[in-house]
């Protein structure tokens, strides 16, 4: 595209092409819901179905696209499970040493929610009722899976570990001639 500098038009371009494979994928599950016979589509009607998708920028300057939900698009059209992943963000503050983690886990209570750290992964797990949630989050840093604290208010799950060793933040000064 023409009113794009050219050191951005990669990472523009990038984004431009995930939005596109979302957009097929979309496609993809619509198209095969309406070839389905109307007996198959009543049942798969049985919801609820939750997809959604963040998109975010890496450290590489490379998209990162987090899928969530309780269906996934696929080749064949819609695969739907009665475990949602959850959204989950997250975040490393290297000024205070930790790495924090935020997942939307509604309607359930804090006593059916199941955490397991590792210095690298952190597993999720919660059911109560028909609400089933679980994630596998891999940490962008090692971590200290002992210093985990974890608080939980109106369905966000907040984690903060401790990282194991210092981050440093990448980047170089820019002087200004």
């Amino acid at each position: 595209m023409w009113w794009r500098p050219k050191r951005f038009s990669r990472i523009f371009d990038e984004i431009e092409r995930a939005f596109e494979e979302i957009e097929e994928m979309i496609d993809r599950m619509f198209q095969t819901f309406s070839r389905m016979p109307r007996e198959a589509r009543e049942v798969a009607v049985e919801g609820p179905y939750f997809y959604g998708f963040s998109i975010t920028i890496g450290p590489d300057g490379k998209p990162i696209i987090q899928e969530f939900g309780n269906v996934r698009p696929s080749r064949w059209g819609i695969e739907r499970s009665d475990i949602r992943k959850p959204y989950v963000e997250t975040h490393v503050d290297s000024k205070a040493g930790e790495v924090k983690l935020v997942a939307e886990l509604p309607g359930v209570d804090k006593d059916s929610i199941k955490i397991n750290a590792t210095e690298d992964m952190v597993t999720i797990r919660a059911e109560q009722g028909d609400r089933k949630y679980h994630a596998e989050v891999k940490l962008p840093a090692k971590v200290n899976p002992t210093s985990a604290k974890a608080s939980y208010r109106n369905g966000v799950l907040e984690i903060t570990l401790k990282l194991k060793e210092k981050v440093e933040e990448k980047g170089y000064e820019i002087k200004i001639g």
